[in-house]
Formats: C-alpha cells, structure tokens, sequence
C-alpha cells in the first residue's frame, strides 16, 4: 500500500507537493495514474528559465513515483503555436524567416542545415536529448499531431457550442489596467537575464479570440492559401458546424465544417484548459507571464468548468537567472539552455539547483567563475550526506539531484574539486598526458591512474574553460624566466624564493605544497609553518599576499592565477626551478 504523506516538519516542498497531488489526485481520480504536466513552445531555443517549467512537476512526479504510485508526466510540445518573430543569434536563420510570422511552428522551416524537418523538431530535438541527461521521464505530446488528426475535435465543438459562455469568463479580464498599475509595472526593476529566462510558451501574450463583427470565437483557423493565423472568423453554424473565415493577409476565405476541419487551434486561454481536462492534469505549475492577475492561469480555472474539469494544482514559478550572461548574450543573442548549461556542469548539479529552492524563490545558473563555488558548495553537500551531518531538507535535495526512482544518475567516481579541474584545464589547454601527470600528483599516496576516474566532470571543467572564460584570463606561463625581475629582487624576496624551492621535493603534492606556500612567509617571519592563523599577527596575511603576488608574477607575469599549489603541481618542479631562478 503506497505511503501518503510525510512529515512536514522534516520534508523538503517536493514532499508537501507530493502530499497534496497524491490527495488530489484520490479524490478525483481514485486507482488511476496521477498525472502532472508541463507545456514548452519549440519557437527558439528553449532555455534554462523553461527548465523549471519541467524540473517542477518532474521532481513532485518523482517523489510520487518514489512512494508506489504509477504517474504521468506530461509535456505538451506546443508545436502548433504560431511562430512570432525570428529569434537573435540562432545559427542558420536569417530575417528571411520573418516570411514564415504566423505559420504554426512545425510548418517552419528549420534553422539552414538542420538535420530536422521543421523548426518544432530542431529545437525539441536539443531539449529531448538534454531531458534524457538529466533523467527526466515524460510522455511527450505534439499539439500538431494532436489537432491535426482531430483528437480534440469535440473539445473544439464544445467549445464553439459555449463560446458565450467563455466569452462572458474572459469578458470579466478584458479592462486596461489602472494608472497606478501602470505605474507600479514601470517602477518594478526587472534584470534582463530574468525577463528572458521567465518567458514561458509565447502563448501567453497571444489574444484570447474575441473578434469582429461576427462575434466571439475561440477558434483560430490557419489559412488555407499562406499558412498563417492572420485569419477571421465571420460566422459558425451550431447545427451544421460550417464556420466561414477571411484571411486578413491575402483575402482568401472559405466556408469549412469543423466536424471534417483540422487546420486550426482553439485560442491559448480556451485549449490550456481544455487540455487540463482531457488529460485530467493534477498537478502543473506556470510562469509569471501566466499566473497574474487576468492571466492564462487564473482565467483557465474559470473555463476549464466548462469542459467538465478542475484546475490542477498550480504554483507559480519564479525567476531563472544566469550569472555571466552579458557574455553569453553578446555572442549567443540569447540565454543559455540546458544543454549549454550541461557542457559545463554535471546533470546532479543542474538538478539540485531546482530541487533545492522552492518554486516561488528566484535563483541563478552560474556560466562564470560563480560555478566554482557552487561546486565546493555541491562538494561540501556530499561530505555532509557522507558523514551523516546533513540537515533532513538538505538530503532530500541531494537525493533528488543524484538520481530519481529509476535509480542514481552516472556519476564521476572521482570527483575531484572542480576548481582544481579547471585550473589544470586552464594550464594544460586540455593537454591529455600533462593533466594526467598533474593530477597523479596531487595525491601520491592515492594517485589518479587514469582519466576515466576524474570524468565526466574533468569534461565539463575544461569546456568551461574553453568557452565561458576570456582570453585575457586565461593562464600562460612563461617560456623563460624574467630574468630583470629576478636581479631586482631584495634579499627579503630571494630568501623566500630559497625557502620554497628546497621544500619543494619534500613537499610535492597539493596538501604539501599548500603547506609549503603558506608556511613560507610564516618561517621567515621567525613563526613554525604549522602555526594557525589564531597564533599569528595580522601582518602574516599581508606578508602571504606579497609572496603570492611575486610568485604569480614570475611563473605567469600577473599578480593572481589558478590556486599556487595547483599551478606549481601543473609546472612541474623542474620547470618551476628554472623560472624562479634556481
């Protein structure tokens, strides 16, 4: 007998969603599959802000899936959305897709050398494949398919029957909004990064079908001359279902049935209901662009009623902001995706990020230095969970990133700190054989034998690397020693520069170089190099920055670098040697 609920003094809010949803979905369906849904328009590259449209009802699915229950989770695809404008840098497209503005997206063409049929599939194709990385499993449903073959017909004769009704729903939104609202919208800061990252399906700012002369339809024909939905519904028959169109564009009209008639849609806040209904939906969170005030959401709970429904449990979901993205903008023209995001990070990583804050609480993605510290801070979870220190909501979101009821996600089996991964990157320039030769070092008593031990996330540190960190910060070292630096050095200096060179063969390793490069300044202040900060004065700390500082300056000719122990691992000792004038 499946597990109800928890505790909630000690479970994380995937677990008091799922509570809820399984509760729900007794009440209303006892003995069926609980279904959850998520909606995702293939119109551009569908970025890391749409992944919480799926991370949301994926994680409560999960956590249901995990107590016994069998559960559904859906993805409307939707495909048969209208294309709306050409998006900025995507590779292949050019202004001529502007001729396409109004086409549904699976009759677009796809960017130029795609290997897919149509727009809808090249962008669907990237997300599918990054799903199947992230361990996310769905039952994907193409609102193409679904309304071309006639699968909703009644829905749609249902609601052409009740379009009155719908209109009176609709009717009660359909005022301008205040001055003051005006006022408060214009005054709320919004960092771009986020307006883009909150954009949901491009449904949400579509019109609701209230139209001319003839009346309010919910129905929105395509042309049957251009494609495209600049069309008017000028009357529909009840009884003989014959609806009449003009096309505004090109004046084409026609007269059709809609018991036959397939090349159509009912509008965004009439199919969005529906589809909660058909599917029977429990559980599906929106964006902000759907859940204000009038909004899609609010709306569809009115008119789902009228297709025999309830609205599912719904929260809205905040903001998904991207760290280091004046960058990826300049050469993207947009933001990042979740296959971006998964060249530079490990899937456990990009799903504790959803998993570990609510719903309504905005957060970011790192693409810059940012990402190192998540890491440690990832690491550092993983230690906890390993001694058993962990806080309950702690590990639930742990467990939630390393796998799902199916089982643990692939894992790197050893998982080195993804700073120190990035520095030898960075120094090696991906150097296959000297990363291995760093990396064996660090940790004689237990070497890495091989690079399979360290991947994939030595992969991921190095395209980090490679694409999110600039030329200018990039790392050289020095072919020869800077021999003017090394003569002007005062007797202060070079007696430093002798304390570390005879400790370095004694002391090679990155525990003992750190020691050694930290002990330093220590010893020449007439201090043990075992001494903690608490036994030292505060002029030790600037003696250790001095010391760095000339050290970074002769081995890469800048004051700062990668970690020095790191660094002096990946130049080797007698390298080191001669660039520091042994």
């Amino acid at each position: 007998m499946p597990i109800v609920a928890q505790s909630t003094e000690t479970t994380d809010w995937v677990s008091r969603y799922a509570d809820e949803v399984i509760a729900e979905s007794e009440r209303r369906a006892p003995g069926k599959p609980v279904v959850v849904a998520s909606g995702l328009s293939p119109s551009g590259p569908i970025h890391l802000g749409n992944l919480r449209e799926v991370m949301t009802p994926h994680l409560v699915a999960d956590e249901v899936r995990r107590r016994g229950y069998e559960v559904r989770h859906l993805i409307s695809w939707d495909d048969y959305d209208r294309y709306r404008k050409v998006p900025a840098g995507v590779p292949g497209v050019d202004e001529s897709w502007a001729e396409h503005i109004g086409k549904p997206l699976t009759s677009v063409p796809a960017p130029a050398g795609s290997a897919f049929p149509n727009w809808a599939e090249h962008f669907k194709a990237a997300m599918t494949g990054a799903l199947g990385e992230l361990g996310v499993e769905f039952d994907g449903i193409s609102q193409t398919e679904q309304y071309t073959s006639g699968v909703y017909r009644e829905q749609i004769l249902h609601a052409m029957k009740h379009r009155g009704d719908i209109d009176a729903i609709l009717d009660q939104y359909r005022t301008k909004k205040t001055p003051q609202q005006k006022q408060q919208k214009q005054q709320k800061p919004v960092d771009e990064a986020e307006l883009e990252a909150a954009e949901g399906s491009g449904a949400a700012n579509e019109d609701d079908g209230s139209g001319g002369a003839g009346g309010y339809y919910p129905y929105k024909p395509f042309c049957g001359e251009c494609g495209k939905d600049l069309t008017t519904v000028t009357s529909y028959d009840d009884e003989t279902t014959e609806l009449s169109y003009t096309c505004t564009l090109d004046g084409h009209g026609e007269t059709v049935r809609l018991t036959e008639f397939n090349r159509g849609k009912l509008v965004w806040k009439v199919d969005w209901p529906m589809r909660w209904a058909f599917e029977g939906v429990i559980f599906e969170p929106s964006g902000v662009d759907h859940s204000s005030p009038g909004s899609s959401f609010q709306v569809g709970g009115q008119i789902v009623g009228i297709f025999g429904g309830k609205q599912p449990i719904g929260p809205m979901y905040a903001f998904v902001g991207i760290s280091g993205m004046a960058k990826m903008s300049s050469s993207k023209g947009g933001v990042p995706t979740p296959a971006d995001a998964l060249q530079i990070m490990e899937p456990q990583l990009l799903r504790w990020l959803y998993a570990r804050r609510r719903p309504n609480q905005s957060f970011k993605i790192a693409f810059d230095q940012e990402i190192q510290r998540l890491y440690d801070e990832w690491d550092k979870l993983a230690s906890k969970v390993a001694d058993g220190s962990v806080l309950p909501a702690d590990a639930a979101a742990y467990t939630r990133a390393v796998g799902t009821a199916a089982g643990e996600l692939p894992r790197t089996p050893r998982p080195l700190p993804y700073r120190t991964l990035a520095s030898v990157a960075d120094i090696t320039a991906g150097a296959e054989d000297q990363t291995l030769r760093i990396l064996s070092e660090l940790d004689p008593e237990n070497p890495v034998t091989a690079l399979d031990e360290v991947r994939p996330r030595l992969d991921r540190a190095e395209a980090w690397i490679s694409k999110y960190v600039p030329a200018e910060s990039r790392t050289l070292v020095r072919a020869e020693p800077d021999t003017q630096a090394l003569a002007a050095l005062d007797d202060e200096a070079r007696e430093s520069l002798r304390l570390l060179l005879d400790g370095l063969d004694s002391h090679w390793s990155l525990d003992g170089l750190t020691h050694l490069v930290y002990g330093v300044p220590k010893v020449r202040a007439g201090f043990s190099p075992d001494a903690t900060p608490k036994e030292l004065p505060p002029e030790i700390k600037t003696a250790q920055r001095s010391f760095f500082a000339l050290l970074y300056d002769l081995l890469v000719g800048r004051d700062t670098g990668p970690r020095l122990p790191t660094l002096l691992l990946a130049v080797g000792a007698d390298r080191v040697r001669k660039l520091l004038g042994a």
